[in-house]
């Protein structure tokens, strides 16, 4: 069935919102953005953003949300991690990606459903695909450098605690210091590692 002419306008005018954030995130972050700036390079009244978009945080939630599915396809398609310190170092890129500045991390939180406060699609299915993926990485290990006396599940969503609590840490006068992989090591060697 072809798609009707109004239905094309509508999906061209939310691509063209989508275009015009994209370009201002680029420019100058995501902090910078306003709804006046995006409707404005888009080409469209104020009025129109709304018909498409709930608010401006809905709209960089979509945007956060398409690049850390890219990131993670990018760490899926790696070799797996043979080490409790490989998979940290496997998640680093995603790690600084959410936590490049409050802004994203607030979005990232908010919208992953980890707070109970709201979801979307693209930012909690990443959240589910990050947990299934440690998930495969930690059941190799089981036995040898992981415990294998909890399942692999509930490991990997306690690593995707722990990694939320690292980056939560670069936000956070007493805990600055360091990158995300040097605060999140410690919590995963504690939660992961077999008994000697």
């Amino acid at each position: 069935m072809e798609t009707r002419a109004p239905q094309k306008r509508r999906l061209a005018t939310r691509q063209k919102l989508i275009d015009a954030a994209r370009t201002i995130v680029q420019k100058a972050g995501f902090e910078t953005l306003r709804v006046e700036d995006v409707v404005a390079r888009a080409q469209v009244a104020k009025g129109t953003f709304f018909s498409h978009f709930e608010d401006k945080d809905r709209l960089m939630a979509l945007l956060i949300g398409e690049q850390m599915e890219r990131i993670l396809s990018e760490i899926a398609a790696r070799p797996a991690p043979e080490s409790i310190d490989s998979i940290t170092d496997a998640f680093a890129v995603l790690m600084d990606y959410m936590a490049q500045d409050r802004v994203v991390f607030d979005v990232v939180i908010r919208f992953s459903g980890a707070a109970a406060i709201e979801t979307t699609e693209l930012i909690s299915l990443n959240f589910l695909h990050q947990t299934e993926l440690v998930a495969t990485w930690i059941a190799r290990l089981q036995g040898t450098v992981i415990r294998s006396d909890v399942d692999a599940v509930l490991l990997a969503e306690g690593f995707q605690a722990f990694a939320v609590q690292a980056m939560a840490l670069k936000f956070c006068a007493l805990h600055d210091a360091g990158t995300h992989e040097e605060r999140l090591r410690p919590y995963l060697h504690a939660w992961l590692a077999a008994p000697k």
